[in-house]
C-alpha cells in the first residue's frame, strides 16, 4: 500500500494468488470422491497372459548362446577359485541358472553338488544343512577309517540342531585335502533366503573348511544384505559380472503376474510343472498321498501310514529318503501339515479333488 492508501500491483497479485489457493482447497475438499476400486479393473486370466507371453519371440538367441560359451573359458578359473576356499557370486542382467548349472556339471564332476533353489518364496534351510552333513559323513567314512565307537557316537542328522549341524560341518576331518561339497544357490537374495537370519546361516555355512558356495544376485540392493565381514570374510565371494541376457523363464514361474488373476487351471499347471521336475520316485509318493486324500476327503494322511505304503511299493527305503520327498513338496507349497481330530500330524495337499484328479492324470 503506498502513502495514499492505495493497493500497489504486485500486492494485488499475492492477494489474488492467496485467493484462488485456499478456494481451490476448498472445493477439492467438497468434490465428490470416484466410488471405483481397484478390484473393479478386470485384468486378465493368468494362463490367458502367460500364454500370450509364451508366443513372444525370443530374440538374438545366437548372440545369447554365444555369450554363454565364451564364459566355459572361465570355468577353470572358477574351479580354481573354489580351490583356494573362495565363494563365487555371479551377478549381471538376465537368469545365470543355465550358466550356472552348465559349471557344476562340467567342472565339479568330481565334488559333491547340493542345489538351493533360492527364487522359492519358501526353503527349509535346515534339510539342506542336513543333506550336507549327510554327504560328508558318507566322505569320512570312506576317505578315512570311522572307528566303531565314532559310528555309535553319532546321533541321527535330523534330531540335531542347527547349532550342531553347523558344529559337525566345521569340524569335519577328511584325509582328502582337495575334498569339498559346492553349495550352488540360484538367487541367494530370493524370497525364501533374504531375511537375515537365513543370511547369517548361510555365511557361517561358508566358513565351514569343506562347503563352498557358488550364487547369484539379481537384485540389485542384494549386497546390503551382507556386511563388510560377512562379504569379505565369511562368504569370501569372488565377484564375476557374467551378463546372460537370457530370460528368467523358471525364477519367474513361481511369481504371480501383477496385470493377471490366478485360476484353479494355473493351479494344476504349475502343480504338474513342478512335480515333473522331480525324480519319478517323488511324484509316486506324491501320487499315492493325492489317491488317500480323494478317497478320504476330510481326513489327511499321518505320516507313518505314507512311509508304510511308500515302503510297500518300494518307492521309498527309509524315512530320510521319504522326508527328503516332503521336503521338496513343503518348499514348493505341494504340501501342508494339519491336526488331525486325535491330534496327530497328518498330510494335506491344499488343492480341490477336481484339481488333484488332474495332477494324478498328468503325472501318470
Amino acid at each position: 500500500m503506498d502513502i495514499n492508501g492505495n493497493w500497489d500491483e504486485d500486492e494485488d497479485e499475492e492477494f489474488e494468488f492467496s485467493r484462488n489457493y485456499f478456494l481451490a482447497k476448498e472445493l477439492a475438499s467438497s468434490a465428490k470422491k470416484s466410488k471405483h476400486k481397484l478390484t473393479d479393473i478386470d485384468v486378465v486370466d493368468e494362463l490367458e497372459l502367460k500364454e500370450a507371453a509364451s508366443q513372444i519371440q525370443p530374440k538374438h538367441e545366437n548372440e545369447i548362446a554365444l555369450l554363454l560359451d565364451s564364459y566355459k573359458t572361465m570355468y577353470p578359473e572358477w574351479l580354481l577359485a573354489l580351490r583356494c576356499g573362495f565363494g563365487l557370486l555371479m551377478y549381471g542382467f538376465g537368469s545365470k541358472k543355465t550358466l550356472i548349472e552348465d559349471f557344476a556339471s562340467t567342472a565339479l564332476t568330481e565334488y559333491s553338488v547340493v542345489v538351493i533353489n533360492g527364487y522359492l518364496h519358501s526353503i527349509n534351510l535346515k534339510q539342506v544343512v542336513i543333506a550336507l552333513a549327510e554327504v560328508l559323513w558318507d566322505q569320512m567314512k570312506t576317505k578315512r577309517r570311522v572307528s566303531y565307537r565314532e559310528l555309535q557316537r553319532q546321533q541321527p542328522f535330523n534330531s540335531q540342531s542347527m547349532e550342531e549341524l553347523l558344529t559337525f560341518l566345521d569340524q569335519a576331518e577328511i584325509d582328502d585335502v582337495d575334498f569339498f561339497v559346492s553349495v550352488v544357490i540360484h538367487n541367494i537374495d530370493g524370497p525364501g533366503l533374504r531375511d537375515s537370519e537365513t543370511q547369517q546361516y548361510l555365511a557361517r555355512l561358508a566358513v565351514c573348511a569343506r562347503i563352498r558356495i557358488v550364487a547369484s544376485i539379481d537384485h540389485v540392493n542384494a549386497p546390503l544384505a551382507w556386511d563388510k565381514n560377512m562379504a569379505h570374510t565369511q562368504f569370501n565371494w569372488c565377484w564375476y559380472h557374467v551378463p546372460t541376457f537370457a530370460p528368467y523363464k523358471v525364477e519367474g514361474m513361481f511369481y504371480p503376474l501383477i496385470l493377471a488373476h490366478g485360476n484353479a487351471n494355473q493351479t494344476v499347471k504349475t502343480a504338474t510343472i513342478v512335480l515333473l521336475s522331480l525324480t519319478r520316485n517323488a511324484q509316486s509318493v506324491f501320487k499315492v498321498l493325492a489317491e488317500h486324500q480323494l478317497s478320504h476327503p476330510d481326513e489327511g494322511m499321518p505320516i507313518s501310514d505314507l512311509y508304510s505304503v511308500c515302503r510297500e511299493r518300494f518307492l521309498v527305503s527309509s524315512q530320510v529318503t521319504l522326508n527328503s520327498h516332503l521336503t521338496e513338496f513343503k518348499d514348493h507349497e505341494l504340501v501342508k501339515i494339519k491336526k488331525h481330530s486325535d491330534g496327530q500330524d497328518c498330510l494335506h495337499i491344499p488343492l480341490t479333488a477336481e484339481a488333484l484328479q488332474k495332477i494324478v492324470l498328468e503325472i501318470n
